[in-house]
């Protein structure tokens, strides 16, 4: 009898144990759950904030929209080599950093790094691998394409191109880099699990941008002048491949809005024809693919685009995001183009990493009362590496409040 006894005592022990630890994993399971709910919650208020900032409507309070990659490395102290090593951790990375700090979103949802030379075409010095671990990468610009690519490129089309260039040229390892890429849509809902919104989960791609990269400016800029017809044309043909590719894209991942970047296309680098024929008409075609899909576009307009302001009137109202680095005048956008479209910006590089929170603050603070509706307070272009974590949270604090 004491044997069996023993027996039963032993199973009822087990069974306590076994109800013990389902109830905790039951109460994980619910916690998880309030969790997720508080998250989805917060992440369809911010997204109706930043919409109706985009719309020109009056939002509760003006949004905030970072646009950081590096400087999440070394706000949450990971390496730049670390940061660079992989895109899936580079997410992590950032996903944790904006857990913290608690903007209304971020522009992208992993480092740049490893992806610049899909964009650019050069190859790209990084961390670690070139450079020391904590040194920021850096486009290794050279003339990697010739004159005979062009004709290439018109002979053959653009990707069969540009696929053989990466692996042969610039010894980009596709495979990896294509199947991280395929991780893509788990990257933006990694953000939104915890509440933050993605304003651009879509980038789209100017096309003189990819020529700029290969030739190297100056050499892409004689190209211009000495051969504009084949480069037109040139141009033309990758422009018909990648608006096929991005219509498929935007239809795949259905976003709000498409990050578009002329980065090297500014008024202050062309005359105004060439400007016209090689920039403005391949900035606006894309531009024009994007919204025909139901999207909205995010222009991020690094450098000086004061001359040519008026050109961008021709898009229609509220479907665009003036986004400046602060080398051209917010104010100007504002009187030019403020009834027509939204404004991001424009708190400086250099007030992040060497001005107080207070230089932060007050001229964040004097920028939403200009602004007005119709703005998304945001550092100029990227926030630095070497920004200061307080000064951040003051350009949040001061459209938040918090």
């Amino acid at each position: 009898m004491a044997k069996i006894q023993n027996v039963n005592n032993r199973n009822f022990r087990m069974f306590l144990l076994i109800s013990n630890s389902g109830a905790k994993k039951f109460d994980l399971m619910r916690h998880e759950g309030e969790k997720l709910n508080l998250n989805t919650n917060l992440l369809k208020e911010r997204k109706a904030r930043i919409r109706k900032a985009f719309s020109l409507e009056k939002p509760d309070r003006t949004p905030v929209v970072l646009m950081a990659d590096a400087f999440c490395a070394t706000h949450m102290g990971v390496k730049l080599s670390d940061f660079c090593s992989s895109l899936t951790y580079s997410n992590q990375v950032m996903v944790d950093s904006m857990k913290e700090l608690q903007a209304d979103a971020i522009c992208h949802v992993t480092g740049y790094a490893p992806i610049m030379p899909l964009s650019f075409m050069s190859r790209v010095k990084l961390p670690g691998v070139n450079l020391p671990d904590n040194a920021l990468w850096q486009l290794d610009e050279q003339e990697m394409m010739t004159t005979e690519d062009y004709d290439i490129i018109l002979n053959k089309g653009w990707m069969p191109f540009m696929t053989d260039y990466m692996e042969n040229r610039l010894k980009i390892q596709l495979e990896p880099l294509f199947a991280e890429l395929a991780e893509w849509p788990q990257y933006i809902r990694n953000f939104e699990n915890n509440g933050t919104a993605v304003l651009t989960p879509v980038n789209g791609t100017v096309v003189y941008e990819l020529l700029n990269g290969g030739r190297s400016m100056p050499s892409f800029v004689k190209d211009l002048y000495k051969i504009p017809d084949k480069v037109e044309a040139v141009l033309d043909v990758i422009q018909k491949e990648t608006s096929g590719r991005l219509r498929h894209k935007i239809h795949e991942v259905k976003p709000e809005v498409v990050f578009l970047s002329p980065a090297r296309g500014a008024s202050e680098f062309f005359g105004p024809k060439l400007w016209q024929r090689f920039v403005w008409k391949y900035l606006k075609a894309t531009a024009d693919v994007i919204i025909e899909e139901g999207a909205d576009v995010c222009l991020h307009l690094d450098a000086h685009w004061e001359r040519d302001l008026e050109f961008f009137r021709a898009f229609p109202k509220g479907r665009c995001l003036f986004d400046t680095d602060g080398a051209t005048d917010i104010y100007k956008i504002k009187a030019v183009l403020g009834d027509i479209m939204a404004i991001k910006g424009d708190v400086p590089a250099a007030m992040l990493a060497l001005g107080t929170p207070d230089d932060v603050y007050n001229y964040s603070t004097r920028l939403i009362e200009d602004m007005g509706p119709g703005f998304i307070l945001s550092s100029g272009c990227s926030i630095p590496p070497n920004a200061k974590v307080e000064n951040v949270k003051a350009m949040i604090s001061a459209a938040t409040g918090k």
